[in-house]
């Protein structure tokens, strides 16, 4: 599961046709691959896991839809 720094789920939710930005948290490699459908969690997946969201990217690295 990928890392979203957005404060809110809300606010990734606004971000939607912007580029998407992530944090990588896998130590077996990366899970960002480009276009696809990703498993976040906000605001940081380390310190403050407050909302999870399933992210959908085009191939521009640019957010589709927010569920």
């Amino acid at each position: 599961m990928m890392g979203a720094p957005y404060p809110t789920k809300k606010s990734l939710r606004e971000h939607v046709g912007k580029e998407f930005r992530f944090i990588e948290t896998s130590m077996f490699g990366q899970e960002y691959h480009g276009e696809g459908t990703y498993t976040v969690v906000g605001p940081n997946p380390f310190t403050k896991r407050s909302w999870y969201a399933t992210v959908t990217v085009d191939k521009n690295n640019v957010i589709v839809k927010v569920t």
